[in-house]
């Protein structure tokens, strides 16, 4: 299926590792040119050489903190210059770590807000200008299950990342005039790192093996298994492509069907 992305400009944030790298690859995959991000030097430099090499891509990385607005402006503008535009930007950034309500100090709760929120308001304030110039324009949030359902052990993230829905809805509102799609993506239990960091906490807390803990996720989906982070990734890129050209405002989830609700 065409998805009309080749020679597009993707920028990836915090994609050295997990969804985010899973991200940056399919975009590259598409033939697009792709911009990547992340805190980790060396993680990220091994992730975007590797997608050089298997798709041939051109790609452009720096290693930054997205919680740093003068860091995000420089990385756009660096974008920009080196590719001419900035077309598609998926916002990501590490969730914030597992704890309850009174485990969590309001330091955790002040890093929780610049990292899964401000990042992203940080990115949109950089990327919408460029698109409005093209009129054309997607920007992809990456959030989680929690902003459908709660999580337990995740208060930061089921609180936060709310926010970043209203966000996502707001400027699909705003934006939409301007050729602009906003939509967040919604991951359920995905094999990453982070899943294994929540493993861990719970299986300290009650005495049950990490093992039993993610058999036990696989079977809360219809599909008993957790999902890949390739799978997220194909659904990043058909909202950021002309095939989901009529779909913005819009949370979509990558579950397995895990959420009941309506």
């Amino acid at each position: 299926m065409e998805l009309g992305l080749k020679g597009k400009v993707a920028i990836v944030a915090a994609s050295s590792q997990g969804i985010g790298r899973a991200a940056a690859e399919a975009f590259a995959a598409e033939g697009c040119r792709v911009a990547m991000c992340a805190r980790n030097e060396r993680t990220l430099a091994l992730a975007a050489d590797r997608i050089r090499k298997q798709h041939s891509a051109e790609v452009f990385d720096r290693t930054l903190d997205v919680t740093d607005a003068a860091a995000v402006r420089q990385f756009v503008e660096a974008v920009v210059t080196k590719f001419g535009a900035a077309d598609i930007c998926v916002t990501n950034a590490g969730g914030p770590p597992a704890k309850g309500f009174l485990a969590a100090s309001v330091e955790d709760w002040h890093k929780a807000v610049e990292a899964s929120f401000m990042s992203t308001v940080h990115f949109a304030r950089e990327v919408i200008p460029h698109m409005q110039r093209r009129r054309w324009g997607r920007i992809i949030t990456i959030t989680s299950i929690t902003t459908k359902q709660p999580v337990a052990d995740l208060v930061l993230s089921n609180a936060v990342r709310g926010a970043v829905v209203g966000l996502v809805k707001s400027l699909a509102n705003e934006f939409g005039k301007d050729g602009i799609l906003v939509n967040n993506v919604g991951p359920g239990f995905t094999a990453t790192d982070r899943l294994k960091e929540l493993a861990k906490s719970r299986s300290t807390a009650s005495g049950t093996s990490e093992r039993e803990i993610f058999d036990s996720w696989a079977a809360e989906a219809p599909l008993r298994r957790l999902g890949e982070p390739r799978e997220v990734a194909d659904t990043i890129v058909w909202l950021a492509s002309d095939r989901a050209s009529y779909v913005t405002g819009q949370t979509v989830l990558v579950d397995g069907g895990m959420y009941k609700g309506l």
